[in-house]
């Protein structure tokens, strides 16, 4: 059960109206992960935009000693090379004792523009190279995008081997890379029909390596009291939004002509008229964010079953976050956290990335 600390300039008390105290900067997203960390979470994303927010390898670096909680550090392939990002995800590992989890991005280079398709087979190469070397192993790779003969870094984990991967894409390509070198397949929000068909295809996918996959869900969440109070609350967080600020807000996102962005899109268009797809499925989140646009909303009781249903559904790993986001974790902990058999994500085996 994770957290997510707004390191994109990602944190309201109204949905597209700024407000600098909720502005992102190291002591605000501190204070996120170590409310996160008080609370008994098991991980904590850190996230990462080219031109948004604060840099989150060097916040995950002045975090490290502040906190006992794992944190997902999310690498955006596009702009670091594979031994650079090796020895820093080393060092860091070391600096938490062995606690640190990758979201690997499909991203450009700054600057740069390629299509979906080539720009998947680079981050697949980028995967295998990086858990090569981070498992100790060297590397003679010579790929459509990566080209590299090259020792493993001095500088180990922890374990030894590479930390976890999470990986998130609905494009054919992305599928076909997170099948051939992800740990865990994040899905944004959906319906739970919609859930099950995606695990089907991606179980098939990685099956044909001879992988599998584990599988997590990425979404906001707003828990109240009561029913009333909760979707009041999403209300609320929306009642300041014009359509042209919303519009621009997603629009600053790189990723957001995505096939995993029109999927939300498509979700928020098959709303009823508050924005619900399902009854404690809300989709107003999207009008003002790029990515994840969907919020599980209901009271103590109704948010637990949903995170249950998820969880037959076979979903192992949940990363929740709600605006103000350290407001909406305290209250998350108090109503549901605690109702919930949790624990850090591990593998064993270390699946093998293929290429």
């Amino acid at each position: 059960m994770s957290w997510f600390s707004a390191l994109c300039d990602d944190d309201y008390e109204f949905l597209g109206v700024p407000d600098p105290d909720l502005a992102s900067s190291f002591e605000h997203c501190r204070n996120i992960v170590l409310t996160a960390d008080r609370y008994g979470y098991d991980n904590v994303l850190l996230p990462s935009g080219y031109a948004l927010g604060i840099d989150n390898t060097a916040f995950a670096a002045g975090m490290a000693s502040m906190t006992s909680m794992r944190m997902l550090l999310a690498v955006r392939c596009g702009e670091l090379i594979v031994p650079q990002l090796a020895r820093q995800v080393a060092t860091l590992d070391q600096m938490m004792g062995g606690r640190l989890t990758i979201n690997i991005i499909s991203s450009d280079r700054p600057g740069e523009q390629l299509e979906s398709e080539p720009r998947y087979r680079r981050s697949t190469e980028i995967m295998y190279c990086l858990r090569e070397l981070l498992d100790g192993k060297p590397v003679d790779f010579h790929g459509e995008h990566v080209d590299l003969s090259v020792d493993p870094p001095r500088a180990r984990t922890v374990s030894g081997r590479s930390p976890l991967f999470y990986f998130g894409g609905l494009s054919p390509a992305a599928r076909e890379c997170a099948a051939r070198g992800a740990d865990v397949f994040l899905m944004w929000p959906d319906t739970t029909d919609k859930v099950l068909a995606v695990k089907a295809d991606m179980d098939a996918r990685a099956a044909e390596y001879g992988r599998t996959l584990r599988y997590g869900w990425r979404s906001h969440v707003i828990v109240r009291e009561t029913e009333d109070e909760a979707r009041a609350a999403a209300r609320r967080l929306l009642s300041r939004l014009d359509v042209e600020t919303g519009e621009a807000i997603r629009k600053q996102s790189l990723d957001s002509t995505s096939a995993g962005v029109a999927n939300q899109a498509a979700l928020r268009e098959s709303s009823d008229d508050e924005g619900y797809v399902e009854r404690h499925l809300w989709t107003g989140v999207g009008r003002a964010r790029s990515g994840a646009g969907a919020a599980i909303v209901g009271d103590p009781d109704q948010v637990h079953a949903k995170i249950e249903e998820l969880i037959d559904a076979g979903i192992e790993s949940f990363i929740f976050s709600g605006y103000p986001h350290a407001a909406e974790c305290d209250l998350f902990a108090r109503h549901v956290l605690g109702r919930i058999d949790h624990g850090a994500l591990r593998f064993d085996p270390h699946p093998v990335a293929v290429v």
